[in-house]
């Protein structure tokens, strides 16, 4: 590697709007991110699917009597 061209990779505090803060390792010294692992949906399970114009539940109509191949 050549050197003097690569950037200081130092420990760096994470902080979350939610109010979590963990640790890692980035170029910055800290990162402020507005969703992590604690507060996301798909992590807490509590997802929902956004259906506004109706496709999901026209598909399901659509495919309700077919068979799984």
């Amino acid at each position: 590697m050549k050197e003097g061209i690569h950037p200081e990779y130092k420990e760096t505090v994470v902080a979350c709007a939610c109010g979590e803060k963990f640790t890692t390792r980035s170029t910055r010294k800290v990162l402020h991110v507005e969703i992590c692992s604690v507060c996301h949906p798909f992590y807490t399970g509590k997802q929902k699917i956004m259906d506004t114009e109706g496709r999901i539940s026209k598909f399901n109509k659509k495919y309700a009597g077919t068979k799984p191949a």
